[in-house]
């Protein structure tokens, strides 16, 4: 892409997009950023003003400041960006008749209102911008840089700059329509650098003027006649370098016209990378020169073969990288095939009967030598618990229970003989039978009970006697108590 350009006035305000950034910057850091987003948003701006502070050093600089009412810039114009005279205005390009005139690095003056041009800069160390001039001039502008503006204020009104209505180019183009003039030098360095760059595309002129008044309805002429033959894959307007009045032609509403509604993308070659016309900034892309508009539209040679190249190399690598895959899927699926196959499936099996008739017999074995173990050491607990040492002494202690049983049985009954021979002592003067042997008598009720009062008994009343040889039978006929003398 070209060096885009900026029409300023100190007057003006500026606007800068950006976003914050949440972080704690060192001055340095500060300084770069700006520096770096304003370099970068105005790399090429004209700015209108009156001079004051201005100072001429010994190393041929001239340092100044451009005011207005509002503001004040710092400028600095460097000995190698000056020139000793000018025999052409530098804004317009209009050739002055009176001869060359003093550089306006010579002839400034304070409060002289001059506009420049230069790219704006920062100077760290002081951490102020600064605009490095590269062209400046009176501020009595030429007619045609007015009706530039107003023609470019028009059409930015209306959206013929708007980067969202440009078209990407394809690439590598295999057509391209040129309007230029078929003579000039400009198409010569377009066909040189197209015959150098790319695979090789078809290129046709349209011849048209590109300078003077008849030059922008030729230009229009063959821009539409290169969208009604549909051929071209773009359309280039193609025109060297020249004065501000040269390069008017590009400058006409009628071509802006064509080139906006050109169905073809449309690259403006016109000029130097420091001359912007209108048509540059319809077209869909804007080159430098012719030049950079042929190594804009094809790459170089070289690239496109080292792009080869590298293309064989990945086709290559991919191709073998392919193959190395296919013989690994291949050796998979011929492992998997035999895997698969009956003879293989039958010596597994066997392998598995095998296998499982040795873990058969291990096991049998293991269960074989556990219960072994498991019967040995139970016998010798029987052993143990039951053996000959352990039943002689087991019959010895037992003999010696008996005999202690026995002890303690004949010493048991030998206690109890005497306590019931003592019982017995005590208990025979109480035996009922006893009186019976000396004539006495016992006499029972009908239930069984002995009688003891008259009480118990009534006439009638059957009872049982009770003498020492027998039982005799007998009924009450009647009682009489005992009366006391009788005692």
């Amino acid at each position: 892409m070209g060096r885009q350009e900026l029409f300023v006035t100190m007057s003006g305000p500026v606007r800068m997009s950006g976003s914050l950034m949440s972080r704690i910057f060192t001055v340095r850091e500060l300084t770069d950023a700006v520096k770096r987003t304003l370099e970068g948003a105005y790399p090429f701006v004209w700015v209108k003003g009156q001079v004051s502070n201005l100072t001429r050093a010994a190393s041929g600089h001239v340092y100044f400041s451009l005011t207005d009412a509002d503001a004040m810039l710092n400028c600095v114009w460097f000995r190698t960006a000056q020139r000793g005279e000018e025999s052409f205005d530098p804004l317009t390009g209009e050739v002055y008749e009176d001869g060359p005139k003093p550089s306006l690095a010579r002839t400034m003056q304070e409060g002289m209102e001059i506009m420049c041009a230069g790219r704006l800069n920062v100077y760290p160390p002081r951490g102020a911008y600064q605009l490095v001039v590269e062209i400046a001039q009176d501020a009595g502008m030429g007619q045609l840089y007015l009706e530039f503006e107003e023609l470019k204020r028009r059409l930015a009104a209306k959206g013929y700059f708007a980067a969202e209505r440009k078209r990407a180019l394809p690439g590598h183009p295999a057509r391209v329509a040129v309007v230029t003039a078929p003579t000039g030098a400009a198409v010569r360095d377009f066909l040189r650098i197209a015959g150098e760059r790319g695979w090789g595309a078809e290129i046709r002129i349209h011849p048209s003027l590109v300078q003077g008044e008849a030059a922008p309805a030729q230009i229009v002429a063959a821009v539409e006649a290169a969208n009604a033959a549909a051929w071209a894959d773009v359309v280039v307007l193609a025109r060297g370098g020249g004065s501000m009045e040269d390069l008017w032609a590009f400058n006409d509403v009628r071509v802006a016209d064509a080139v906006f509604h050109s169905a073809i993308p449309v690259v403006s070659a016109v000029g130097h990378e420091v001359d912007v016309s209108i048509a540059d900034l319809v077209a869909d892309l804007r080159a430098a020169t012719p030049s950079h508009a042929a190594q804009i539209l094809w790459p170089e040679r070289s690239t496109l073969v080292q792009a080869v190249d590298e293309c064989q190399m990945r086709l290559t690598r991919r191709w073998e990288a392919t193959m190395r895959e296919r013989e690994r899927q291949l050796e998979s699926l011929s492992k998997g095939l035999v895997w698969l196959s009956p003879e293989r499936q039958m010596l597994r099996l066997s392998e598995r009967f095998a296998d499982m008739a040795r873990r058969m017999a291990h096991a049998v074995r293991m269960r074989l030598d556990t219960t072994e173990m498991a019967l040995r050491h139970d016998v010798g607990r029987l052993v143990r618990a039951f053996g000959p040492e352990v039943l002689m002494r087991r019959a010895q202690a037992l003999e010696a229970m008996d005999d202690r049983l026995h002890w303690a049985g004949d010493r048991v009954l030998g206690r109890q003989e005497g306590v019931f021979e003592r019982l017995a002592a005590r208990l025979g003067p109480l035996d009922p039978m006893l009186p019976l042997e000396r004539g006495y008598s016992l006499v029972r009720r009908a239930d069984g009970s002995f009688l003891r009062s008259i009480a118990d008994a009534a006439a009638g009343d059957p009872l049982a006697i009770m003498v020492q040889d027998g039982v005799v039978h007998a009924d009450v006929t009647g009682t009489s108590p005992v009366e006391q003398g009788d005692e």
